[in-house]
């Protein structure tokens, strides 16, 4: 049996990847950002990638590209885009035009009609973001969908990592029921620990710096294990912080000036990662010490791109289709993890076969 799924929102195919794995053929693709096209093309070499903006993207086309027809896709994907949704932006008080996309999604499944949805956001999604997130299960429910959605904590499924996300999973005229956790933070009822950093990172080989990377041909090269080049007063905090740890280990002369003598903003950063704990979100910023807890837990810099990779459970074969380093970060940062999505879409596909079966019984 042939599933078919297509990804919106598509990034540089951190979802694709899990759908791969959980036996999708992923036809069809839609991704606004140059960089993380080039990415999703390096990996995903089967699949017709929209490289546009999703409002200009018809489902006739859809169609057209994917070789299939209304009704026949078996599952459709999509994170769009979570700023003005995030906590990140709660202090902004502006609508961010990016909130409207979700609509963009409603549109593409009343034309192309799948046998599942899964969506994925932040937690925000249902509060900040409710009336939307209203809207748009209503509107699945008038198509004969039959809707469930929580927020879930990643780490419960077997990813390195501290992070929460929202997901919606709907069956056309069937259900398809958020998989229960394997992991717990310590273990209890049965289920195994959470997975840690040391477990994710610990048997790469030392990393090589950005600066040094470009005299061997780039950090592609190196399969981007790369750093970056730290200044003086960075490795200085550095020496100072202590595993799991925060800014306030660091002598407050040693703080920047914006963190001297206020406790306000984020406490997490300049802080090191633990090996022995999950790692916290990683995000964009996941190579840069003031951006959070992103340094390393025994060494004087901070996690690799690779390694981030890693947390993001991106195999070592995913290949990163630029020399940018802080695109690349954004990449990974902004991606759904792999191991999540491939159990999330393949309770999709399970679901799917049981209806199927059900079906072909009565």
């Amino acid at each position: 049996m042939r599933f078919n799924a297509i990804d919106l929102f598509a990034g540089g195919g951190g979802l694709s990847e899990g759908l791969r794995q959980a036996g999708f053929n992923i036809v069809a693709a839609v991704e606004n950002n140059p960089f993380a096209v080039d990415t999703f093309k390096a990996n995903h070499k089967d699949a017709y990638i929209f490289d546009g903006d999703i409002r200009y993207v018809s489902v006739t086309d859809v169609f057209a590209k994917s070789k299939m027809s209304k009704g026949e896709l078996s599952l459709l994907a999509a994170c769009p885009p979570c700023q003005g949704f995030s906590s990140l932006t709660s202090k902004y008080k502006r609508e961010d035009e990016r909130n409207t996309l979700i609509l963009e999604v409603s549109r593409l499944i009343k034309g192309l009609m799948p046998k599942t949805v899964m969506i994925e956001n932040v937690p925000g999604l249902m509060g900040k973001g409710k009336e939307y997130l209203t809207s748009f299960v209503n509107e699945l429910e008038s198509l004969g969908y039959i809707v469930n959605y929580d927020v879930l904590q990643v780490a419960d499924y077997g990813v390195p990592q501290d992070r929460k996300r929202f997901v919606l999973l709907a069956g056309l005229g069937f259900e398809i029921k958020i998989p229960e956790p394997t992991h717990s933070q310590s273990g209890e009822d049965g289920k195994l620990k959470w997975k840690t950093v040391g477990e994710a990172i610990s048997d790469l080989s030392p990393p090589v710096s950005l600066k040094r990377s470009f005299q061997y041909g780039g950090p592609r090269k190196f399969g981007w294990n790369i750093i970056r080049d730290m200044t003086g007063p960075n490795l200085e905090r550095l020496r100072h912080s202590r595993p799991g740890g925060n800014r306030s280990d660091i002598p407050v002369h040693l703080r920047p000036k914006c963190h001297q003598g206020s406790d306000k903003g984020f406490g997490n950063v300049y802080g090191r990662m633990s090996f022995d704990q999950a790692s916290p979100t990683i995000t964009g910023g996941c190579t840069v010490l003031s951006k959070g807890r992103f340094g390393h837990p025994s060494e004087l810099r901070t996690i690799s791109v690779r390694e981030a990779a890693r947390l993001q459970t991106f195999p070592d074969s995913y290949e990163f289709a630029s020399d940018y380093m802080d695109k690349v970060c954004q990449i990974i940062g902004n991606a759904l993890p792999c191991d999540f999505a491939r159990q999330m879409s393949k309770a999709c596909q399970l679901a799917l076969v049981e209806a199927m079966e059900k079906k072909g019984n009565q």
